[in-house]
């Protein structure tokens, strides 16, 4: 998921005055003012791409699976991209702190305009499934570069602004995602869904590039730029990457022998987190800890939630499939709406409450979509449910990608925004792996539940909401964290 992208003020980390970075005639105007115009314009269509990539894929992913006779492996296509981001995000981290963003930002382009083609172009699933992974290795070194890229080019107070363009250049795509790769399969072929963005991000970039050169080239520290990778994160990387892909593995399979991964992913799994997270995040420690433990606290809960909301809708209600996703169609619209709120200057000091209210909102949501069980209960609701939940989760993502940077130093905001998607991405699978593995326990994925046929099993939804309900109440409490707490007056 690309969220929420912004980083804190310069001056505030040590870093360059405002002055230096930007003259005074570039502090004037908004994210589309003459000085920031080609630089905001490029970035954010970056984003529109990638957006409408992941929203447009999963509509081509069922026929490309068939044609290339590979439904036997069809959940690797997905979990081929996330476990190769994951390592992706760490690297683009080191990259950018040490050499800056820019050199990561164009191989991340590259990489996933690569990996579009492979998988495009692909005869037999396997190849496919590579096409895919080197898809997520770009995605995950982009979305940590332009981190970097926003936190150097744009002056604080407009950060907040360009986070939430970058949350709104999510709306369209997801409508329109879905419907334009539906149609694009059915009248060109599957293949072109893949095929037609490379092309487009020439565009972009050509707009970008240049901005980025002046403004965010180069590292922060000289001497830093002229130090090696950190060989102990990278090993991490891979042991993160390959702990995360084992995990998914054995979620798929309810059999005993599958047990053997799910404990040789979680062995890689725990030691890598621990490494690559800011210390004390597991116990929600004040300041940058809580702040990294919030992002996956909320994108995992909403994100595994929201992934049987159309399942529970057809199976129990009897919707169609494109009803069933309209049903949540709003939801990119509230969240871009939420998103615009928390970016207004005046609300700026009342971050922390806003954050708390946007948890309430999605465990309120969560906990209101199975309601729907009951036949009394109008289909309806979990749209307006889901819409309000969404806006919370502008207001939180959002303001989890200002409040980071704000508490990172210049030379660590690459590796700390690495360790904000890094949460993010890994409270998905492992979410996503107990819910489903609770789900298909209690009966969800047998026939007639996945059919609506005697009503299915109520029970196997209850278990996937309400659990996440909670995490999201633990997020509430995490709200009130996220603050280092100010030392004692002298």
């Amino acid at each position: 998921m690309v969220v929420g992208l912004t980083l804190a003020d310069m001056s505030a980390l040590g870093s360059r005055e405002p002055d230096v970075l930007d003259p005074p005639a570039e502090q004037d105007g908004g994210v589309l003012s003459r000085a920031y115009r080609a630089l905001s314009v490029g970035i954010v269509s970056v984003v529109v791409l990638i957006a409408f990539e992941a929203t447009a894929v999963g509509t081509a992913m069922p026929v490309a699976a068939r044609e290339l006779d590979g439904l036997a492996l069809y959940a690797f296509a997905f979990s081929g991209y996330f476990t190769t981001s994951l390592f992706g995000m760490v690297l683009a981290g080191q990259w950018s702190d040490r050499r800056g963003p820019l050199g990561a930002l164009t191989t991340g382009i590259a990489a996933f305009a690569a990996g579009l083609v492979v998988a495009g172009t692909a005869q037999v699933m396997w190849i496919f499934i590579l096409g895919r992974a080197v898809q997520g290795l770009g995605g995950g070194l982009v979305i940590v570069a332009l981190y970097v890229v926003v936190g150097r080019a744009y002056p604080e107070r407009l950060r907040p602004a360009i986070m939430a363009s970058f949350a709104a250049g999510w709306v369209v795509p997801s409508i329109v995602g879905p419907l334009a790769s539906g149609a694009v399969t059915e009248h060109l072929g599957w293949r072109w869904v893949f095929l037609g963005i490379p092309a487009l991000v020439v565009f972009p970039l050509a707009l970008a590039l240049p901005q980025i050169r002046r403004r965010a080239a180069g590292p922060v520290d000289a001497e830093a730029g002229a130090g090696s990778f950190d060989r102990r994160r990278i090993r991490l990387a891979f042991g993160i990457s390959l702990g995360a892909g084992l995990l998914q593995y054995a979620a798929q399979d309810l059999r005993p022998l599958a047990l053997l991964p799910g404990l040789a992913g979680t062995a890689l799994l725990v030691p890598a987190v621990l490494g690559l997270l800011p210390h004390g995040t597991y116990r929600a420690a004040r300041g940058l800890p809580s702040v990294v433990l919030l992002r996956g606290l909320a994108a995992g809960s909403f994100i595994a939630a929201e992934s049987f909301v159309p399942l529970m809708l057809v199976t129990q209600r009897g919707l169609s499939p494109t009803l069933a996703g309209f049903s949540l169609a709003a939801g990119g619209g509230t969240w871009a709406l939420g998103s615009f709120v928390q970016s207004r200057p005046r609300l700026a000091p009342y971050r922390e409450r806003l954050m708390t209210v946007g948890m309430v909102l999605v465990a309120a949501a969560i906990v209101t979509a199975p309601s729907v069980l009951l036949h009394s209960v109008p289909v309806w609701s979990v749209a307006v449910a889901w819409g309000v939940g969404c806006f919370g989760m502008g207001l939180v993502i959002s303001s989890t990608s200002v409040l980071l940077l704000q508490l990172s130093a210049p030379e660590a905001a690459g590796a700390n925004s690495a360790a904000l998607q890094i949460s993010d991405a890994l409270s998905n699978v492992v979410l996503l792996a107990g819910t489903g593995a609770a789900f298909a326990a209690l009966g969800g994925g047998s026939t007639a539940a996945t059919t609506g046929a005697g009503g299915g099993h109520p029970a196997a939804f209850a278990a996937v909401f309400l659990p996440m309900a909670a995490v999201a109440v633990v997020g509430a409490w995490v709200t009130t964290r996220v603050r280092e707490r100010p030392e004692p007056a002298r």
